[in-house]
């Protein structure tokens, strides 16, 4: 009873400091009142309170807020910090990477000040051309998001933990948009003024710093304890094999990468000479299975409760999707911008107004066509289908082919 008393005290005052905070207070002024409150919870209680603001009505970005007061009291470096997780382990892999992509983000630092002893382009040329090497770096740290938000996120999820996820994904997002200015930038520098470049360039990289910083920070201290709490040692078994399967950054540590899970019997449950009955024929489930992984096209299907059951396992998936989402709220498998148009579609095939979304993208140079369909039998709603397709090649198609 008194633990019980001692957290909801806790939360009052939380919530007490992240009013004042709304109100337009400064960090700095507030921090001496609440840094012993602050010292005193652990991960997993800043996890609890944060679900519990949210689901009481807070904005999440209010609640995001916390966090960073506590970044502001008890900053500590990441690069000297030791890990919390043994060697392959999947934790053990993001904290590394972590360490290594603040090591990118200070190199981006440094760049910025040695542009600055430049007149212009060409005396610049040689510190220029070097920055291709860690932009490169930084495009292949999409994996370590990937594997997060289609691995470590859904199991936090099935332990009831979902809005710290949500506030990560949310930074994901953020951390995006900045490298994409970076790459926008560098792709067009030659167009702009060298000391227009040089400002653009030191603004970035100082932004990019400090949001990896910050949102490393949280994770590490926060989200990743919280993780090693509540996800059991077989879950952990199978995100390991799920994060080889995403696959790795070219700066992942080897014994990072090398495979040591022997989860088959975890993962797997073949059943063997079943068959399907359907109106036009009977399958096997090895026949139905292969169908559909043989398809050229991507599929999804969540229920008529918005629950993920079902993705096929084309040869080249266009989107990441691993067996952590099966049991997922299709809700939690979107970032907060993209929520209302999901949930709009959702609502509109509950209720007959539309039984087709359609939309179209340009990922990597290459056409993406994104279908959902409203699936129903007899009138009555059972779930969405989603479909994706490259259809790069199919847009070129002219004329006629009549000879294999």
């Amino acid at each position: 009873m008194t633990e019980i008393l001692e957290k909801e005290e806790k939360k009052q005052k939380i919530k007490a400091l992240l009013k004042i905070l709304h109100e337009g207070k400064r960090i700095d002024e507030v921090k001496e009142e609440f840094k012993d409150i602050l010292k005193s919870i652990h991960p997993e209680d800043i996890t609890a309170i944060e679900e519990e603001l949210i689901r009481e009505g807070m904005p999440r970005e209010e609640v995001q807020r916390l966090c960073d007061v506590h970044i502001a009291l008890f900053k500590e470096s990441l690069e000297e910090e030791s890990t919390i997780a043994t060697k392959g382990h999947p934790i053990n892999t993001l904290m590394e990477e972590h360490k290594i992509l603040l090591q990118f983000a200070a190199e981006l630092l440094d760049n910025a000040k040695t542009f600055k002893q430049f007149t212009n382009f060409d005396s610049a040329k040689s510190s220029i051309s070097q920055l291709g090497d860690i932009i490169e770096h930084l495009k292949e740290a999409e994996k370590h998001y990937l594997r997060e938000e289609n691995v470590l996120f859904p199991y936090l999820e099935k332990h009831g933990i979902t809005q710290p996820p949500a506030i990560m994904w949310t930074e994901h997002n953020e951390i995006r948009e900045i490298k994409k200015k970076l790459y926008e930038l560098m792709d067009s520098h030659e167009s702009i003024n060298y000391s227009d470049f040089c400002e653009k360039f030191g603004i970035i990289a100082s932004s990019l710093e400090d949001k990896l910083r910050a949102h490393f920070y949280k994770e590490n201290k926060i989200l990743f304890p919280t993780a090693l709490k509540v996800i059991t040692e077989d879950e952990w078994v199978i995100a390991r094999k799920d994060f080889d399967e995403i696959g790795y950054c070219c700066f992942t540590p080897v014994y990072a990468r090398e495979s040591i899970h022997k989860e088959s019997e975890i993962i797997t449950k073949p059943m063997k000479g079943a068959e399907v009955s359907l109106e036009t024929g009977n399958l096997s489930l090895d026949q139905l299975e292969s169908i559909l992984n043989t398809l050229p096209i991507d599929i999804t299907f969540i229920d008529k409760n918005d629950i993920v059951q079902y993705f096929s396992l084309s040869k080249d998936r266009i989107f990441p999707r691993t067996k952590a989402v099966i049991g997922r709220s299709v809700q939690l498998c979107h970032p907060q911008k993209s929520l209302n148009k999901v949930e709009q579609i959702l609502d509109d095939f509950k209720n007959n107004r539309r039984d087709v979304a359609e939309f179209w993208i340009n990922l990597n140079n290459k056409l993406i066509y994104i279908r959902y369909f409203a699936v129903r039998k007899n009138g009555e709603y059972l779930g969405t289908l989603e479909v994706t397709q490259d259809i790069t090649d199919i847009k070129r198609i002219e004329g006629e082919k009549r000879l294999l």
